[in-house]
């Protein structure tokens, strides 16, 4: 008498032969070859790719085996090594239930079986990391833990509430979903100037893209020199001002600098004619400009963080085009120059993509901050992604007070031509590390005309800018520099 696991395992395994016969016999059939030209046959590749494929498939199947065969009588077995420090599976019931134990078994096998397939797939090196970057997020999107019917915990929560956890869940997944994007933190437990951005200062400046504030001083004396801080222009201005204890406005403000910070405007389509020079111009010099005449200092010492580095040394570049002596030093904060090696976010840019956003907002336009911070998000689906979803919509828990995730969540619009110019000349092209191969506000870019000195920052774990990538501005820029490698991801790392 056969028993259910048996009857399943023989399942699979006839599914998968039967395809191997299919894949056999078309390889077979006669595919046609390039004669003459002193290459393998096309029919030869692709045998070789279905017996690499078969074999997979054997090792998935013996796996299966393996699992039907004995999930009822070894409840509690040592989880798969890509199991064993998995958050999503942590709740003893993934392992003390043996049908939690078998769904969990089964998605970690298929995951596995799907990423050797993409592993052994005979292509280029980009192609086959586009294929890992998909299959990862199909792999993570379909997890067990992720539905209310294959989570035991979610389950246990909503016996145990008499389905209150349900209804708080649905009510939580209606909220966000008139938000347009999935809450990652309380974001009630916020208000900006009174919790959050509480250092002390006044807007001094302002032009149709930014305004410009000038923070109080807290010393009796001040360097003669200020400080000039360029952020992102994705995000609110506030990341380097969260709250008093991990504000490096405030830092630097208590050791006496007398700083200055940009914030950008929030594109609306009135002004999405705006363009990569109007950044430079209205943005980072006029704030350099603003801050020399305010303080009637020679020169400023500046600070970039992520794009709003990328910006701040392009116009660091063009004032030196142009024989200005405005600036003293430059600190780059996970910071991209040289975009050889852009991580995984230009594995999502392609001629193809980037040539249909210039159609459509090329000339004007607005790029969704809320666009930006889903794909930023899907880097990390598990950690900013499917966590939330889970904890909230399948068990009913409302994020808790996070202010990083607050500012994270917090984005600002783009215009389309400066976003389009940025992503070609950077992401698709990496002209910005070729002196002269871009122009500017008139000006030739040559980033080793950049002769002050420089302080270069690099997370360790950053999954935006690789820190090998931030590293390599050292032999782009001609002052001295010093760089710094630190711990932790891209925001965390520099806040840390």
């Amino acid at each position: 008498m056969t028993t259910p696991q048996d009857d399943s395992a023989k399942w699979l395994a006839t599914i998968f032969e039967n395809s191997q016969a299919m894949m056999r016999q078309f390889a077979q059939s006669g595919m046609p070859g390039a004669a003459g030209d002193g290459k393998t046959a096309v029919s030869d590749h692709f045998l070789a790719a279905s017996k690499q494929l078969a074999e997979m498939q054997q090792s998935y199947v013996r796996q299966m085996n393996e699992l039907w065969s004995g999930m009822w009588q070894l409840p509690g077995a040592p989880a798969p090594p890509a199991a064993q420090d998995d958050r999503r599976f942590s709740a003893e019931a993934w392992t003390q239930d043996a049908r939690f134990d078998a769904v969990k078994r089964m998605y970690l096998g298929y995951s596995e079986f799907l990423q050797h397939a993409v592993d052994a797939a005979p292509v280029d090196g980009r192609t086959k990391a586009q294929l890992q970057f998909a299959t990862r997020q199909y792999s993570e999107a379909i997890s067990p833990a992720n539905f209310f019917a294959t989570n035991p915990e979610a389950m246990q929560l909503a016996a145990e509430t008499g389905g209150q956890s349900i209804i708080d869940g649905m009510t939580l997944f209606v909220e966000d979903l008139a938000k347009g994007r999935i809450s990652m933190t309380d974001e009630s437990a916020f208000e900006i100037g009174k919790n959050i951005a509480v250092t002390e200062g006044a807007v001094v400046f302002e032009n149709e893209l930014i305004q410009l504030i000038q923070y109080a001083p807290r010393t009796k004396q001040v360097h003669s020199r200020p400080l000039v801080i360029v952020p992102p222009a994705i995000n609110k201005f506030y990341i380097l001002d969260l709250q008093p204890d991990n504000s490096f406005v405030q830092y630097a403000v208590d050791a006496g600098q007398t700083v200055f910070l940009v914030s950008w405007r929030n594109i609306t389509p009135e002004l999405g004619h705006l363009t990569w020079d109007d950044y430079l111009q209205l943005g980072v010099m006029s704030a350099i400009d603003v801050a020399r005449d305010i303080t009637g200092a020679d020169r400023v010492n500046t600070l970039g963080f992520c794009v709003g580095g990328t910006l701040l040394a392009s116009a660091l570049a063009v004032m030196a085009a142009k024989g200005e002596d405005r600036v003293a030093s430059v600190t780059l904060l996970t910071t991209m120059l040289d975009y050889s090696d852009s991580g995984e976010i230009g594995l999502l840019i392609s001629e193809q993509s980037v040539a249909s956003r210039e159609q459509a907002i090329g000339s004007g336009g607005v790029l969704e901050g809320k666009e930006l911070g889903f794909v930023f998000s899907s880097l990390r689906a598990n950690d900013l992604i499917w966590q939330y979803v889970v904890n909230s919509y399948l068990k009913g828990k409302a994020p808790p007070a996070f202010d990083l995730l607050y500012w994270n969540s917090d984005g600002t619009n783009l215009p389309g031509p400066m976003f389009c110019w940025y992503v070609r000349n950077t992401y698709l092209e990496n002209k910005l590390r070729v002196p002269g191969a871009t122009v500017a506000c008139d000006a030739p870019v040559d980033l080793s005309k950049i002769a002050v000195p420089a302080y270069i920052y690099a997370s360790r774990d950053d999954h935006i800018v690789p820190w090998r990538t931030a590293y390599a501005s050292n032999e782009l820029l001609s002052g001295e520099t010093t760089f710094i490698l630190g711990a932790s991801g891209h925001i965390a790392g520099v806040i840390n």
